[in-house]
């Protein structure tokens, strides 16, 4: 258990956001596994402030997951302040801001946010001042190692925030040039928390139980972030929370079992989205819910390509069956 300003974070595992994945329906289905923080999609200042309609839905946030962070990105203090305001205008059921300085993406980086914004950590300070200034509820960070392996300056970018007034830190493990691909470096992160005021998160590739445990040893970190490894497969966030709550080591899902949590999230998306919207974005998921089980190329397959209406996965389903 630790504190992030003055919301109590009663577990391991923080739910990472992720574009077109992680709305309120996706953190709704994972929050019973044990996950003790959720992060919304990352929202733009900018489409919060011309009341985007489709931003709007970004913030929409339940009780039933808190606590839960609010991630915005953008490159200026004004505009980020800004959305922050709106956020608290059209939404009373949320506890943190986080602001987004770890996405790698090219199209966010070249208008200068995301991970861009790591690269002049005094310029980053001055903005997070005003940041932290202009709300009551905690404000953290998500980073990444630096820009590329030649510009490694966490360490520079951590102690900035800190002195800006942050209330915990995220960091994944990879540099912006590694965008996704290549091997998370924790080894740079050794002991990182005891050198850190505020709390720490740390991500990348924790796709097993002894990948958060080797992330938690190397770096002392207070929780590791669940984000590719938890698709489809929402028993590691359990295996997690309850070994570090009890010590035990809890089995993987049965095929069995992961079909009945893929019907879940279904009617929870179809609740959320409309099934016409929720098929369109299970052909990217209800196919990781197989992983791991022989024999089930086939059946991956027609979740990728032929899911349309509730029914049809049904019917591909009791095929499986």
């Amino acid at each position: 258990m630790f504190r992030i300003g003055n919301v109590e974070i009663k577990g391991k595992v923080v739910l990472a956001p992720m574009a077109g994945i992680t709305s309120l329906a996706y953190r709704d289905f994972m929050k019973p596994f044990g996950v003790s923080l959720s992060v919304t999609e990352m929202v733009s200042d900018c489409g919060l402030i011309y009341e985007n309609a489709k931003t709007l839905d970004y913030i929409k946030t339940s009780e039933s997951e808190r606590p839960v962070a609010i991630q915005l990105f953008g490159n200026d203090a004004e505009t980020i302040i800004k959305a922050m305001k709106i956020c608290e205008e059209k939404n009373k059921n949320f506890d943190i801001f986080d602001i987004n300085l770890g996405c790698p993406v090219p199209k966010v980086t070249k208008a200068g946010s995301g991970s861009a914004l790591l690269k002049n950590p005094a310029k980053l300070k001055d903005m997070f001042i005003k940041i932290c200034k202009a709300t009551t509820k905690p404000v953290t960070a998500k980073i990444r190692l630096g820009w590329s392996n030649d510009s490694i300056n966490f360490m520079e970018n951590i102690k900035a925030l800190e002195e800006a007034g942050v209330a915990a830190i995220g960091i994944h493990a990879r540099t912006t040039a590694q965008l996704y691909s290549g091997k998370p470096q924790y080894e740079l992160l050794k002991d990182l928390r005891e050198k850190m005021s505020v709390p720490l998160m740390v991500s990348g590739d924790i796709y097993t139980l002894d990948d958060a445990i080797n992330a938690l040893e190397i770096t002392k970190a207070d929780a590791v972030m669940v984000a590719r490894g938890g698709v489809g497969n929402p028993q590691l966030v359990r295996q997690i929370d309850q070994y570090f709550k009890n010590g035990e080591r809890l089995p993987n899902s049965s095929l069995e079992e992961n079909l009945k949590y893929l019907v879940e999230f279904t009617d929870m998306l179809i609740a959320e989205k409309g099934e016409y919207r929720a098929m369109s974005i299970l052909r990217g998921i209800a196919p990781k819910f197989l992983d791991g089980f022989p024999n089930m190329k086939k059946y991956k397959n027609l979740l990728a390509q032929s899911l349309s209406t509730r029914a049809s996965l049904d019917r591909i389903l009791s095929e499986i069956r």
